[in-house]
């Protein structure tokens, strides 16, 4: 029996939109014909996230997402699945307001390395997610190496994310701003690239590096359809 997912997106909605894309194509791929996924959809004001998110009031960005989180499992979901990586910094503070999972995308992004056999991998994303230990620390746990820019890489990243990629602009000098920067961790190391926030994988393909590339957004969506109909 299909389990109904509650997505919480918005985070940004461009994002959002290849959720909902790739979950239904995969519950569609496993089970034919006119199938789709069972899906409740919070999508929540980013500016409100984003102001929280650049204040540090990680506290008030809780709330907000715990009482979403809660309203979806009133309304019937049976997991819970946040559309973004950074937000994953507050799991904790949800998971203790309600009694349903939440499929973390650090945990699942985690697997679809280990599946690959590689121990040292380069992670993109938000500064929050590339600096903080709230996401490295779930890869670390699994025996994965992460290793990230430097500071100034860290902005350049950052600041195209929120200053384009989540405002749906793409931009061709930024695409090969990232790529440079994959190139600078491959000399250090890297045996792939985490596509580290979901909006990356808008201007970011396997097609443009060399490395094995885990785009987040594709390998949570893809677990999430398949979870819910017990593949």
């Amino acid at each position: 029996m299909m389990k109904t997912i509650g997505l919480i997106g918005g985070m940004s909605w461009e994002s959002t939109l290849s959720y909902y894309q790739i979950i239904n194509e995969k519950t569609k791929e496993i089970l034919g014909g006119l199938h789709s996924a069972k899906i409740l959809l919070y999508s929540v004001d980013f500016a409100e996230i984003e102001e929280y998110q650049s204040k540090g009031e990680w506290d008030k960005s809780a709330e907000v997402l715990s009482d979403i989180a809660v309203n979806l499992e009133k309304a019937g979901a049976d997991f819970i699945v946040i559309c973004t990586n950074t937000m994953h910094k507050v799991v904790p503070q949800i998971a203790d307001k309600i009694s349903i999972p939440i499929i973390h995308i650090a945990k699942t992004t985690a697997k679809a390395i280990k599946r690959e056999n590689l121990h040292k991998i380069a992670l993109l994303g938000t500064k929050y997610t590339m600096t903080q230990d709230f996401y490295k620390q779930k890869l670390i746990d699994e025996g994965i190496e992460v290793i990230i820019p430097n500071q100034e890489d860290v902005e350049v990243v950052n600041d195209i994310i929120y200053g384009e990629l989540c405002l749906g602009e793409i931009n061709p000098i930024s695409k090969q701003k990232y790529i440079n920067i994959i190139d600078k961790l491959q000399k250090q190391g890297a045996q792939g690239v985490i596509l580290g926030c979901t909006e990356i994988g808008l201007l970011i393909s396997q097609a443009d590096i060399s490395l094995p590339v885990f785009d987040t957004t594709l390998i949570h969506a893809k677990e999430v359809a398949s979870m819910a109909i017990n593949e």
